[in-house]
């Protein structure tokens, strides 16, 4: 197998930017399963946004405290799980060119994520970063529905006709 080719399971070291506690909570309980039945092992990573230049919107503290909270949670059920979980706090100022460095450091075999519109989310990883992610990185890019989302999406496919109403796409 060629040094670039892809690895058979894009779950098997995967890389996953949390935003927060909720934010993790939430990633985790997309990935975590995923990446336990792949035998993988994963590194979770929270970006401190620097401003460039301008006045940041909370203090370099406040920022850190958040990621280790999440980082908290992260470990307790990665463990709970039976998953190798390493965690990393980055700081820069493009979040996706943070991120994208941050996974080619640790060799992961992909960038894992699940989407959400909260305000937080926004604020932390916006639409921007996603698709960022998702057109200029040069890993794979595993974008999950969060199990909710999940849940919802098969309620409606369960209710949608033929004529496909109701699609947002």
């Amino acid at each position: 197998m060629a040094d670039d080719a892809p690895p058979s399971n894009l779950l098997s070291t995967p890389f996953v930017p949390v935003a927060s506690v909720e934010d993790a909570e939430i990633t985790l309980d997309a990935v975590l399963d995923r990446v336990a039945a792949a035998g993988g092992r994963m590194t979770v990573a929270h970006v401190v946004e620097k401003a460039g230049g301008a006045p940041d919107k909370a203090s370099m503290e406040q920022r850190e405290e958040l990621a280790e909270a999440a980082f908290d949670l992260v470990r307790e059920r990665a463990a709970d799980a039976g998953v190798e979980v390493e965690t990393r706090l980055l700081y820069g100022t493009d979040v996706a060119e943070t991120l994208v460095d941050g996974a080619h450091e640790v060799d992961a075999s992909a960038i894992v994520f699940t989407p959400r519109g909260h305000k937080w989310w926004w604020d932390l990883f916006s639409a921007d970063v996603a698709d960022a992610l998702v057109h200029e990185s040069d890993l794979p890019v595993v974008v999950l529905p969060s199990p909710a989302a999940a849940r919802d999406g098969d309620a409606a496919a369960d209710t949608k006709t033929d004529t496909n109403e109701g699609d947002d796409a």
